[in-house]
């Protein structure tokens, strides 16, 4: 067997300039996300919005230091959401590279090690009271040692938490989102938030509103990440599908040149077999030939097939022996994240995604649908770091095609549909950022990486200003998971109902303190810069022309009327298209026109008879596409019956299911 050595069906592709800017240092060591931070150290509450790699930890070194030298801080604890992520914020010398200070962090305050919760929240309380001025832990240590403390006990001190989208403004079921608000409301704490991906996956909000208003946010965007790279030129995002059991697939897609991150699809998925064991054995049997386990790393030896080299492989799937895992997670991070050789292929299933750091990894190949979009820029974010010899990252997910067998073939559609959706939000989040204002009477002039709109709302205030420069593209992914858009974005609504209903009803709920004038600006930038950064831009002589809805529209002639008739996620089903095969294509398409059909079972029922004899006559089924309004109808009474009938099969079985449950308790 021989991999491939090409990743096909890539539905970005992005090429970036090597500038360098985002990993070069200034005379206090600073990147230039970290000179961005930096200047607005003196806020109380500071958000930071930056990708994997720009050096959110440094960052906090650098506020922190700031605030116990120069602003009265006495503390600085840092939470981090899982205890890998700890070496991140370990000791560091920053005096060598010209700051004022090193970061120095006692072992003795390293929560981030094995051991038992009820000693680690002892030393949290003592830490708290004694004279150390650095600490760092996971957030179930903070929760667990603030149940023991009262808000006032964190005054002066500054309060990092990594990973900040684990938070949450449902105070009812999110420990954490409960804590934060009450330190904020019952001390003078500092707090400082750092996140790749600001949204939450549950589309509930990081914080209440009120809260939120109060941070400072700095954003460093993907773009500014990757274009200031040193060594790593394109960036590839694709899917592949298969069809059967993913395990008799993964041969395709796994490129054993490639230094890789595989993570199996979770054992409650449609994907899995089911046996995460035996998985990951199938995947080493796919890669070659077992040979032996290092008893002290726990990395597995696999000779590949048809060649002599001898792969590394990492398994964190298998959590049978807790030290084993421990010893393999800890070679991982000492070891194979500074040595190239140490490990070539990491299989994992929840594990390996945030904060995780290898720098050399060049592969994320993801098997199954992601429904957290935050899940899949995490993991995106593994094989996006700088290194030395890699030129090209890649993003692979392995999804299942629909079947029309299948009784789950509108769930199976529905997340076909949302991974290549989130792929071209990706495409977005990655591509350089245009600015947008208003084309007033014959506005000739010209701005670099300035469009502007006939008719276009700017924005009339600071709070849109702050949403339209700081949370477009987490703005947009929380539109994408909500349910009624998944349905407008697959044709269920048009393409003005999408933009001027569904999605200004999804802004004022997510941003409910926003008047009706900036709701209607805001949602003017989210389809704007949707439909335009989705169009290609040619110039044409002295013209320039955007494509938008299958066409080259001439700048001077875009208008808010114009772009609002188009799907600003329209590009999906012109993917879609060039993907998958034509039966699968019309198994999609099938399934999204049910969903629009004005008819009730009962109705389609009352022509099935007609719809026979026409077949008896014609020799073949009535197709829904057909210019005949009879056929057309017919077609579309099938496709209603057909829906009808998986549905009644799907409650059966579930009735089937709580029957015999029933029967065996």
């Amino acid at each position: 067997m021989s991999p491939p050595q090409t990743y096909s069906n890539n539905l970005v592709n992005v090429t970036y300039a090597q500038a360098g800017t985002s990993v070069n240092t200034d005379d206090l060591g600073m990147r230039e996300m970290q000179r961005r931070v930096y200047e607005q150290r003196n806020a109380q509450y500071l958000l930071v919005k930056a990708p994997p790699a720009s050096g959110k930890s440094r960052a906090l070194m650098f506020v922190g230091l700031d605030k116990l030298f120069n602003q009265g801080t006495r503390k600085v604890i840092v939470a981090v959401p899982e205890r890998s992520i700890g070496a991140s914020f370990a000791s560091t010398n920053l005096t060598a590279h010209g700051f004022f200070a090193d970061w120095q962090v006692e072992p003795r305050n390293n929560l981030c090690t094995p051991g038992g919760a009820a000693g680690k929240v002892d030393r949290f309380t003592e830490f708290l009271k004694g004279n150390d001025a650095l600490l760092v832990c996971t957030h179930a240590t903070l929760r667990y040692a603030y149940e023991k403390l009262a808000p006032e006990d964190f005054n002066g001190i500054l309060l990092a938490i990594d990973e900040f989208h684990h938070v949450s403004a449902d105070l009812d079921s999110s420990r954490l989102g409960s804590l934060l608000h009450s330190i904020m409301a019952g001390s003078d704490a500092h707090i400082l938030a750092m996140t790749g991906s600001y949204f939450r996956g549950d589309t509930v909000a990081v914080l209440a509103p009120e809260d939120e208003a109060k941070f400072t946010p700095v954003t460093f965007n993907y773009y500014d990440q990757l274009n200031g790279y040193q060594y790593l030129k394109t960036l590839g995002i694709g899917h592949h599908f298969y069809q059967g059991r993913y395990t008799d697939a993964i041969h395709e897609v796994l490129n054993l040149d490639k230094k890789t991150i595989l993570h199996i699809p979770s054992v409650g998925s449609g994907e899995s077999t089911k046996d995460k064991y035996e998985e990951v054995g199938f995947i080493l049997d796919t890669i070659g030939e077992f040979v032996e386990v290092e008893e002290e790393t726990g990395i597995i030896l696999v000779q590949r097939k048809n060649n002599d080299q001898l792969l590394r492989v990492a398994d964190l799937v298998d959590d049978r022996d807790t030290q084993k895992r421990s010893a393999t997670l800890h070679y991982l991070t000492s070891v194979a994240s500074k040595n190239r050789d140490a490990v070539d292929i990491i299989i994992a299933l929840g594990m390996a995604k945030e904060g995780f750091d290898w720098p050399f990894a060049e592969h994320a190949l993801t098997v199954g649908y992601r429904a957290s979009l935050t899940e899949v820029i995490q993991i995106i974010g593994r094989v996006t770091r700088d290194s030395e010899g890699k030129t090209h990252a890649q993003f692979t997910n392995l999804i299942a095609e629909p079947n029309a067998s299948q009784s789950q073939v509108t769930v199976s559609v529905n997340n076909t549909l949302k991974a290549i959706t989130a792929s071209l939000l990706m495409e977005q989040v990655l591509a350089p950022n245009f600015t947008f204002k208003a084309k007033k009477g014959n506005d000739d002039f010209e701005e670099p990486g300035t469009i502007k709109i006939k008719g276009f709302k700017e924005p009339s205030t600071a709070r849109v200003q702050q949403i339209v420069d700081t949370d477009l593209n987490d703005l947009k992914a929380i539109i994408l998971q909500d349910d009624t858009f998944t349905r407008a974005a697959s044709g269920a609504f048009d393409a003005e109902t999408t933009n001027k209903v569904v999605i200004p009803k999804i802004i004022r709920t997510q941003y409910p303190d926003l008047s009706d004038t900036e709701v209607e600006e805001v949602r003017q930038q989210v389809v704007v810069d949707s439909v335009i950064k989705n169009g290609e831009v040619r110039t044409v002589g002295d013209k320039k022309f955007v494509m938008m809805a299958d066409k080259f529209v001439n700048i001077d002639d875009i208008n808010i009327n114009l772009i609002d008739t188009i799907n600003p996620f329209q590009r999906a089903f012109e993917v879609l298209s060039k993907s998958v095969t034509p039966n699968v294509l019309r198994l999609i398409s099938d399934t999204i026109a049910a969903n629009k059909i004005v008819m009730t079972p009962e109705e389609a029922m009352t022509l099935y008879k007609k719809i026979e004899l026409w077949v008896k006559t014609n020799g073949r089924r009535p197709d829904r596409r057909s210019e005949d309004a009879t056929e057309r109808t017919y077609g579309e009474a099938l496709l209603v019956l057909q829906k009808a009938a998986q549905s009644l099969k799907q409650r059966q079985a579930a009735a089937q299911t709580e029957q015999t449950k029933a029967e065996g308790e």
